[in-house]
């Protein structure tokens, strides 16, 4: 008998952007505000106040991991855990296409105090089954901190398949949870089905999130979050506590923000909002390059009741 895991959360996660200054520097105080926004939740577009997330990730894909340097990454976690201060659980996006530097990460991320680590599968490498399973094996060997892999191959270019997701979760007992951000329902739901108990699979995407809950899912780690964190973890606490109705019709309400937030590569979309939110500036990264003026449009459109009310959270 294997050891006893236990997901890292249950229910709604962030994936925060990194706010950047005008100049280019990291805003640490807008990065302090979104927490705050984020843990204390925030109204849908009719008014109706909803409490927050169940838990943080710091420096996954959307925020921008791979612009980010050693001292910033540390920075910015140093500052996630203290602000935080234990109201949630904060997990730190650790994974790279080098599993020594991946390692490194996350022993860093450990050391400093991180509840878990979002550990991608390797990106550009396309790694075989057995290299993926050596890479999250060698994390895991790095530190006992638990492990949440993290399946999206529209960005690395290669998909780990349910088979090598089960495989990995059998032979590495650290790895405690998967995000799935493969869009393939029939997938997500093989994984479901086949992992070991204790095992938690979050849905990688917003606007699956509801279905995958349904599925027997844990929840979420999300992009839409960071402007209206309120309405998009109480869709997902209400899945999970089978009010399927009442989940279904907060999915149907926030539908067109979830597929406005990749109009063009995320996190563009959800900084415009939040900028346009007067939360932080939209400032990005190069090679990311700032919404065009049709896919800007098209956002603050689709999202312009929760903006609204975000505005109205901002001024009071």
């Amino acid at each position: 008998m294997g050891p006893t895991r236990q997901p890292v959360f249950r229910g709604t996660a962030p994936a925060l952007v990194t706010p950047f200054a005008p100049d280019g520097e990291i805003d640490e105080d807008a990065f302090r505000r979104l927490i705050d926004v984020q843990i204390q939740g925030s109204a849908d577009a009719g008014g109706e106040v909803y409490g927050g997330v169940e838990a943080l990730v710091v420096l996954g894909t959307t925020g921008e991991n791979p612009t980010v340097t050693d001292d910033e990454r540390r920075r910015l976690v140093e500052i996630a855990l203290e602000h935080t201060a234990g109201r949630v659980p904060v997990v730190v996006g650790t994974g790279t296409n080098s599993t020594a530097q991946s390692a490194r990460y996350s022993r860093e991320a450990a050391d400093a105090g991180a509840d878990g680590l979002l550990v991608v599968g390797p990106y550009y490498s396309k790694p075989t089954p057995d290299g993926v399973l050596g890479h999250v094996a060698a994390v895991a060997d790095a530190t006992d901190c638990p492990i949440v892999l993290y399946n999206v191959p529209g960005r690395t270019g290669s998909n780990l398949t349910a088979e090598t997701q089960l495989r990995v979760t059998e032979a590495v007992p650290s790895v405690v949870g998967l995000k799935e951000a493969s869009g393939d329902l029939g997938q997500i739901a093989d994984v479901i089905a086949g992992v070991p108990d204790g095992v938690a699979v979050y849905s990688g995407d917003d606007d699956l999130a509801f279905p995958t809950v349904c599925l027997g899912g844990a929840g979420l780690i999300s992009v839409i979050a960071n402007a209206a964190p309120g309405p998009i973890s109480e869709m997902v606490r209400r899945a999970l506590a089978d009010d399927v109705a009442g989940a279904r019709a907060l999915h149907y309400a926030l539908l067109d923000a979830m597929r406005a937030s990749f109009f063009e590569s995320n996190p563009a979309p959800v900084k415009a909002v939040l900028a346009e939110m007067g939360r932080m500036s939209e400032t990005l990264r190069l090679p990311l390059a700032p919404l065009t003026d049709a896919a800007r449009r098209r956002v603050l459109a689709a999202y312009a009741p929760l903006v609204a009310a975000g505005r109205e959270a901002q001024a009071a």
